[in-house]
């Protein structure tokens, strides 16, 4: 697919989708639309990988990459580079297809949810589009989010929420569980430095192998896991009704409430 995009918001997750598509080496014209571009948009501009803040025109793909708060303010802004012809995407959690549709004036709305592993192409993309949407088009906007990685999808609008709370928040669970991996090995005497270097480079190593592996997530675990052994002790905790599962069930639900109150804040 080679058309002309409109990237509306260039943060991280807009960044992430841009840097994907010059990484994977994108022959279409791609256009940013972002007052304030951070320094790595600032660096495709000048090299003249993409245009930034062209005239207003109708975009081919129009891709929406703002703070859902911001929506409400900058939609007719938005709406003028929407034309007949134009597929909206939409990659703000908890604005609806039926809130997009009001309020950019066109049926031709999809919704995805990326993550920022994409910017290395790591990254998995949830697709959601309407029940009447073409299949020529789905296929458009899962090539269009390919460079990120996996394209999972379309699903419905009613399971993105849940979706978006496994794979959109999912790289901070990640970097996370680095972090207090670390402060726990500092804790019990670790230089800072070291502690962090061993958090980090497992986490990384972990997803490694799990991404090369045939097993399943709870296969591995049992694989490193020996009988009454050091790993065991910790699973013991972390596994402990109140403790882990616990834990990312009420995280996930915690994350699908706010992305269904953004969906409210947004209409």
């Amino acid at each position: 697919m080679t058309t002309q995009i409109s990237l509306i918001g260039a943060g991280r997750m807009g960044s992430a989708l841009a840097g994907g598509w010059l990484k994977a080496g994108y022959s279409g014209q791609i256009d940013i639309v972002d007052p304030n571009p951070a320094g790595v948009v600032k660096d495709w501009i000048a090299a003249g990988q993409v245009r930034h803040n062209p005239v207003a025109a109708h975009a081919d793909v129009l891709v929406v990459a703002v703070k859902p708060q911001m929506f409400g303010d900058l939609a007719n802004e938005i709406k003028t580079r929407v034309g007949p012809r134009t597929q909206v995407l939409s990659i703000m959690a908890g604005v609806s297809t039926a809130t997009l549709q009001a309020k950019l004036g066109t049926p031709n709305v999809a919704r995805a949810m990326p993550n920022t592993p994409g910017l290395v192409g790591k990254g998995v993309t949830i697709l959601c589009t309407k029940p009447d949407t073409a299949d020529s088009i789905v296929s458009d906007m899962k090539a269009l989010l390919a460079p990120l990685g996996e394209v999972e999808g379309p699903i419905s609008e009613a399971l993105l929420p849940a979706a978006t709370a496994i794979s959109g928040c999912g790289p901070a669970y990640g970097f996370l569980l680095a972090e207090v991996m670390a402060a726990a090995g500092e804790k019990h005497g670790l230089a800072p430095d070291m502690a962090m270097r061993l958090a980090r480079k497992t986490v990384e190593g972990a997803g490694a192998l799990m991404e090369g592996a045939d097993e399943d997530a709870s296969t591995l675990r049992k694989n490193v896991t020996s009988p009454n052994g050091v790993t065991q002790a910790a699973l013991e905790v972390l596994m402990s009704p109140e403790a882990m599962p616990s834990l990312f069930e009420d995280a996930v639900a915690a994350a699908i409430a706010r992305d269904i109150a953004l969906s409210k804040e947004t209409q």
